[in-house]
């Protein structure tokens, strides 16, 4: 769901903020301070030009409180009005040091935490929404829409506030002075009240279009290089930059628009004050010639109007600059506001260690994008068996299995672990019941001790040392300079493909999860490494019930059941034939 109002927008991100309204209201305190000060930083003039050249006598507030020595001689009045600078310019500045500071500390947890929430939250997030969407775009909202708390609540909610104040105290001081005056001050406001609406939308659909073209050339840089080596051996270097250049060249067609609308919406806010002022100084210079206002009296107003006008432009210029943040603000919702495609019910039931037993029942899935993967599935699987499960690409060996961890629901039918719907349970218990190996292993840019321990970060060395052991890793580890100390590189390619799969081995070992899931984990590795990483999986499998997917007959060998995917219907393989629709226990 879309917000459109850039009000519905500032709400919403105000909730978001809960926990810093203290700091908010802090910084908001500190920028009210800034219409007395703005009320008091023309006086000093008004003292020279009245009470120092002229001989009006001080204002009776300042002469309450001035020494007579000072009030009633011209040169001490001078220094009334040199000291009245100072103490107003000295309070300017401390209120400017204060407010930077609590400002940026306020901006920056803001910020912080509202990553923190959205990446929480697009970790979350279905699988088919990620298989859809992609991962760059969300990076892209996490990192370049977020700051959009700050700049709209920080550097546009409060000063918006406070604009309003310093117009609403400017406008009752010029009224009491002259009111017409004051009438001719206000006449700028719906003025700019229209000319901002014609122009907001524009610009947001602007910053819209620029948004979604920076994050699509955003989603082929990370491709391209995640992809380097497929570039490199294909030889489409130029024709991937040739992309990432065309994207760019559109984003910057896309800001020269923007420009080009702000600097007309600029053009006829300058225009419309500047008109203003001139009606305000044509009424002014008649009233001093009909001697109902005094010079010093009109400078006061004139400057007290520039004063005015400022606000009533940073008004208009905020609304403008901030559809931008606006924009990003509402992106970062609309990922937010996704629904998961497998939500957890409120009364969820906690699991700590399953038995083992799954049972399928009429189980039928399909992609949203595709038709059915999974046709009527139905088996049962006691606990401990070995489950392997063979098919051709695309037979929907790795959608069953995802299935069971809840990545996905059932289109139709249900699954059971232990007699109980997969539904009913807490999923974050629910997938603590798995141990996993892929087909090419997932490992983190870190040491081998903090990938193994990624199953269990609270494990000791000799944990990490003895689940290596057990996946056959300790020895290849123990050659390293470093140790359990190596770094593995990006995606773990400082490793070869069967170090991957034993450390990943390694990892499922260190969980000691209750089921398992083997997802063609020795089809890219030589002979020799397949020994290794089978003896290990061997001795993972024992008590454990095992699913396995696999394309080569001989990794089933040690499987009680032995299933075949065909066009998402499953049937059972037996030793002889393939075609065989009985099921092998042994």
């Amino acid at each position: 769901m879309r917000l459109h109002s850039d009000l519905a927008i500032c709400r919403r991100l105000l909730i978001q903020a809960r926990p810093y309204w203290p700091h908010i209201g802090g910084i908001l305190l500190l920028s009210l301070l800034t219409t007395p000060l703005a009320l008091l930083t023309p006086l000093p003039l008004k003292l020279i030009v009245d009470s120092v050249l002229g001989s009006k006598p001080l204002p009776a507030p300042l002469a309450a409180i001035v020494p007579d020595a000072l009030g009633l001689s011209s040169m001490g009045r001078l220094f009334v009005a040199i000291a009245f600078l100072l103490a107003v310019t000295a309070l300017a500045h401390g209120r400017a040091f204060a407010s930077s500071l609590i400002e940026t500390y306020t901006g920056e947890r803001l910020v912080l935490a509202f990553r923190t929430d959205l990446f929480q939250r697009v970790q979350r997030l279905s699988f088919g929404y990620h298989d859809d969407k992609g991962s760059t775009d969300a990076l892209y909202r996490i990192q370049y829409d977020a700051p959009a708390i700050r700049w709209v609540i920080v550097h546009g909610v409060i000063p918006f506030l406070t604009a309003i104040l310093t117009v609403v105290a400017m406008t009752y001081v010029i009224a009491r002075i002259d009111w017409q005056l004051a009438v001719v001050a206000m006449v700028i406001a719906p003025l700019l009240y229209g000319v901002t609406r014609i122009f907001r939308q524009r610009i947001r659909n602007e910053w819209a279009k620029a948004k979604a073209v920076e994050s699509s050339t955003m989603s082929g840089v990370q491709e391209a290089l995640s992809s380097l080596r497929v570039v490199r051996a294909f030889g489409q270097e130029d024709r991937e930059s040739e992309r990432f250049r065309r994207g760019s060249e559109q984003a910057v067609r896309n800001h020269v628009r923007i420009a080009m609308i702000n600097s007309g919406f600029e053009a006829l806010i300058g225009f419309t004050t500047v008109a203003s002022t001139a009606a305000a100084f044509y009424i002014g210079v008649r009233h001093i010639q009909t001697g109902a206002l005094t010079l010093g009296s009109l400078l006061l107003i004139i400057s007290y109007l520039s004063q005015l006008y400022a606000p009533l432009t940073a008004i208009s210029r905020t609304v403008a600059d901030l559809q931008a943040s606006f924009e990003s603000a509402e992106r970062t919702f609309v990922l937010m506001d996704q629904e998961r495609d497998v939500p957890e019910r409120p009364d969820a039931r906690a699991i700590h260690r399953a038995v083992g037993a799954v049972s399928l029942r009429d189980v039928s899935f399909g992609y949203p994008q595709g038709g059915r993967v999974l046709d009527d599935v139905s088996i049962t699987i006691e606990p401990g068996d070995r489950v392997g499960i063979m098919g051709a690409t695309g037979a929907g060996k790795t959608t069953l299995v995802s299935l069971l961890m809840r990545f996905y629901d059932p289109t139709s039918g249900s699954i059971a672990l232990d007699g109980v719907d997969l539904r009913d349970f807490k999923l974050a218990d629910l997938r603590d019941q798995f141990a996993i190996v892929l087909q090419d292993p997932i490992l983190f840019s870190t040491s081998i001790a903090e990938n193994i321990a990624y199953a269990r970060p609270s494990a000791s060395a000799d944990d990490i040392v003895r689940a290596a052991t057990l996946a056959n890793a300790h020895e290849f580890v123990s050659r390293f300079p470093e140790g359990y100390h190596k770094l593995v590189g990006e995606r773990g390619m400082a490793l070869s493909g069967g170090e991957r799969q034993r450390i990943a081995l390694a990892r499922a070992f260190l969980k000691d999860a209750p089921m398992l899931i083997l997802d063609e984990p020795t089809s890219s590795v030589d002979v020799a490494t397949e020994s290794a990483i089978v003896e290990a999986m061997d001795a993972l499998m024992k008590g454990r019930t095992t699913f396995m997917i696999a394309h080569r007959r001989s990794t089933l060998r040690n499987c009680n059941v032995r299933l075949l995917l065909e066009r998402g219907r499953l049937t059972a393989l037996a030793d002889a034939d393939v075609g065989d629709t009985h099921a092998m226990r042994r």
